[in-house]
């Protein structure tokens, strides 16, 4: 046991006890700090630990209150031991400033007082553990500082990737609102482009082509479509949901009947794109704090699918109008050049 002013007794170590502590996380070498009074000084911790080879802890000893965060401020340790003795060194108090200063050392508490009693009030201020050294081994006592460290370890480590995912989210949201301005900016241009070239030029001649001109913005803006039905909004809004979870290929009934109802109602390509981008960027600001790489992916081939149907259902449609559907005779009933009938 670890007593004060005392060594530990060390049991004859068994091979496979050497082989968890080469494998099962004990560091090397560990760095520790204990803060204790001068009626407990470190010199039997000190010894406890040389007595023990599964690892080689460095112990570092500062007396008083005022000495040990001195020594924290200016030096860093793997570990912080800190005495608790009543009425000398109130552990828990000092525990609670320094994890409401922000210091994220591993902070462990020995004490003479039952573990029963002590362990729920040091966890409250802010211990990773309480040791009664009158109960516990030089090993386990080990043991408890190297899972302290591992503990803080990986709480360092989760909230280093939690901010790089939240990073990496903001950078994807970025992405996505600057893939949709552009996207805007192309389908406005490609309107006022194709406006322009059915305003005259003032002076009589051909129509303007460029869009920077003040006259065709002007004339565009004056003959901007009527806007979508809100019932075509929602149903484009259900497609590009339903497109983002099942993927392309599965829904090609839907798009064959997007298709025949945007070509019935004369919707444009532009318009078809500007209802794209409205219901997209609706459903990427509803994403919050999720992935926006997946949705822009799947809607970019989403809309790539609606303009190829699109434009196949009015090549169709043309072809109708230029080729009509004509009757044809039945073999043998076709009018001879000799039938008297034809003279009539």
């Amino acid at each position: 046991m670890l007593e004060g002013n005392s060594t530990n007794i060390v049991l004859e170590e068994k091979p496979w006890q050497a082989a968890a502590a080469r494998c099962g996380g004990l560091p090397p070498r560990m760095r520790v700090l204990y803060i204790t009074t001068y009626h407990r000084t470190g010199g039997w911790l000190a010894e406890a630990f040389a007595s023990d080879s599964a690892s080689d802890v460095v112990l570092e000893e500062a007396v008083g209150l005022k000495a040990g965060l001195s020594r924290m401020r200016d030096e860093i340790f793997d570990a912080v031991l800190v005495s608790y003795e009543p009425g000398e060194l109130d552990a828990l108090e000092l525990l609670e400033g320094l994890r409401a200063s922000g210091s994220e050392e591993p902070l462990i508490v020995l004490g003479e007082q039952s573990e029963q009693e002590m362990a729920p009030l040091a966890y409250e201020a802010g211990a990773d553990a309480y040791v009664c050294v009158n109960a516990t081994t030089t090993r386990t006592l080990i043991w408890i500082v190297a899972r302290a460290m591992d503990r803080h370890c990986l709480i360092r480590e989760n909230r280093r990737l939690a901010q790089a995912e939240r990073h990496r989210l903001q950078l994807e949201h970025g992405e996505a609102e600057r893939l949709l301005q552009q996207q805007r900016a192309l389908i406005d241009d490609l309107e006022v482009l194709r406006q322009g070239r059915r305003s005259p030029a003032p002076d009589g001649g051909g129509p303007y082509v460029s869009p920077a001109n003040p006259a065709i913005a002007r004339h565009a803006a004056s003959e901007q479509p009527a806007p979508l039905p809100p019932e075509l909004v929602a149903h484009y809004r259900e497609l590009l949901r339903a497109y983002v979870i099942m993927g392309s290929g599965n829904l090609v009934a839907e798009m064959g009947t997007l298709s025949e109802l945007l070509a019935s109602a004369g919707v444009s390509a532009p318009q078809t794109m500007q209802l794209h981008l409205q219901v997209l960027e609706q459903l990427v600001r509803g994403l919050g704090s999720r992935s926006a790489r997946h949705v822009m992916i799947r809607a970019d081939l989403l809309a790539l699918e609606v303009m190829v149907h699109l434009t196949e259902e009015y090549r169709r449609r043309y072809l109708r109008r230029e080729y009509p559907p004509r009757q044809l005779q039945l073999p043998g009933f076709e009018p001879s050049a000799m039938d008297p009938f034809d003279h009539a």
